[in-house]
């Protein structure tokens, strides 16, 4: 066994306001190995991008992390001080936006930008620099004829892609994404998300992708994270994950959304909404809302259970002497 590029241990953050701290991150631990792509979906407000960010050490106030540590090629990034995380920042790890109009700058053309993030971390010349941040447009499908546009002169694939360029300008380990196709219809998203992966195969970084999309996650990841009020859920192989769900809230996404394959079926979703991360109930965090709930969930503190290959946050699995629901095997 190799040791993981990446390796998170009882990840915890909080938002620190004046009358009572929020637990927006609650001792989350993952792991990832190199060329790994790492879905991790849940609903809005249950921690994904907060995770991502404390991972990049990009948090601002009131956002603190408060305990653990985040392991990047062997070096606890939290206790980094802001000068060593800017020499590992794009060189070494680098972080995909949601909205790329917002992430660029609308001042400068598409070379002034990738110009400013090479000149921060090598000496090249001017030319070195032109054809290198030509390279990497033409890596992602675009023609290099557009470093000389400003951002609002690109579409809204067209700057998700640059973004993407930007963050290979020095071919990084790790790949830092947060819902970068959430702005985008269907064809582009599709398209962008295609390149992605073949980006991946082809220089070999790993990628952790946030997104609420299960459809993505589906067709791109090798595992999946389900996240759900600060804590993951399930964790798990991707198809593994969506041909037999062990969570009942990851199996409440996957009814909430289409398939355009296989017999039709009804969307249920899932009744109620995610508990106040200011005042968190004790016991299991899904309680109010799981079909499968039983009396001991709304006290019992709940740990990852393995499941196989998998591990789930849930009482069904506490040492197998639970059966899993029905038309579900274990």
């Amino acid at each position: 066994m190799t040791d993981p590029l990446l390796e998170v241990t009882d990840l915890t953050v909080d938002y620190q306001a004046e009358y009572a701290d929020v637990r927006a991150l609650d001792h989350v631990s993952l792991s990832v190995a190199a060329g790994e792509f790492l879905g991790v979906v849940g609903e809005s407000g249950c921690g994904k991008s907060t995770m991502l960010f404390a991972i990049a050490q990009l948090l601002s106030p009131p956002a603190v992390v408060i305990g653990g540590s985040v392991k990047f090629t062997g070096k606890d990034m939290v206790r980094l001080s802001e000068t060593e995380l800017r020499h590992m920042r794009w060189r070494d790890y680098a972080v995909v936006m949601q909205s790329a109009m917002n992430a660029l700058n609308p001042m400068k053309t598409v070379a002034a930008q990738f110009a400013d993030a090479i000149r921060a971390h090598a000496k090249m010349t001017a030319k070195e620099i032109r054809n290198r941040s030509a390279e990497v447009l033409r890596l992602v499908g675009i023609d290099p004829a557009h470093l000389d546009s400003y951002p609002h002169q690109l579409s809204g694939g067209m700057r998700q892609r640059t973004m993407i360029a930007m963050a290979l300008l020095f071919t990084p380990q790790l790949v830092l994404m947060d819902e970068p196709t959430s702005a985008l219809d269907v064809v582009a998203q599709r398209a962008l998300m295609r390149q992605i992966k073949e980006l991946q195969v082809q220089l070999g970084f790993a990628v952790i992708f946030v997104t609420h999309d299960m459809s993505v996650v589906s067709h791109y990841s090798d595992r999946v994270m389900v996240m759900y009020a600060g804590q993951p859920a399930e964790v798990g192989g991707t198809r593994r994950m969506f041909t037999s769900p062990l969570h009942p809230y990851t199996r409440g996404l996957m009814d909430a959304f289409p398939s355009i394959r296989g017999a039709r079926r009804e969307l249920t979703g899932i009744p109620g909404s995610p508990p106040d991360l200011g005042h968190l109930p004790p016991g299991c965090r899904f309680m109010p809302r799981c079909p499968e709930a039983m009396p001991e969930c709304a006290t019992r503190s709940l740990e990852m259970y393995t499941v196989d290959d998998a591990e789930v946050r849930c009482l069904l699995y506490d040492g197998q002497s639970h059966q899993p629901p029905v038309g579900e095997t274990a």
